[in-house]
C-alpha cells in the first residue's frame, strides 16, 4: 500500500494509464481481427479497406508507447502481405 504523498498520487496515474492503455490495446485489436476476418472470408476489397483502417491504428498505439514499434510494423507487414496474397 503506497504511503507517501507522492506514491499515491503516482498509484493513481498508473491506475489511469493503464485503463487507457487497455482501452487502445482492445481498440487495436479490433482493428486487426476486422482484416483477419475479412481474409478468412475471401473478400478482398474488405481486407484492403480493414487493413486501411488498421494501420494507422497500429502505428498510432505504437507512437503512444502501448505497443513497440517494431511489433506494430511486423503486424502491418504480415497483414499487409496476406491482403496481397489473396486471389
Amino acid at each position: 500500500m503506497a504511503n507517501t504523498k507522492s506514491a499515491k498520487k503516482a498509484e493513481r496515474q498508473a491506475t489511469r494509464r493503464t485503463a487507457v492503455n487497455k482501452s487502445r490495446r482492445s481498440a487495436m485489436r479490433g482493428t486487426v481481427r476486422k482484416v483477419e476476418e475479412a481474409i478468412a472470408s475471401g473478400d478482398k476489397a474488405a481486407a484492403a479497406a480493414a487493413l486501411k483502417v488498421a494501420e494507422p491504428a497500429l502505428v498510432r498505439t505504437a507512437q503512444k508507447g502501448v505497443l513497440h514499434p517494431r511489433t506494430a510494423s511486423r503486424k502491418v507487414s504480415r497483414l499487409t502481405q496476406r491482403v496481397k496474397a489473396m486471389a
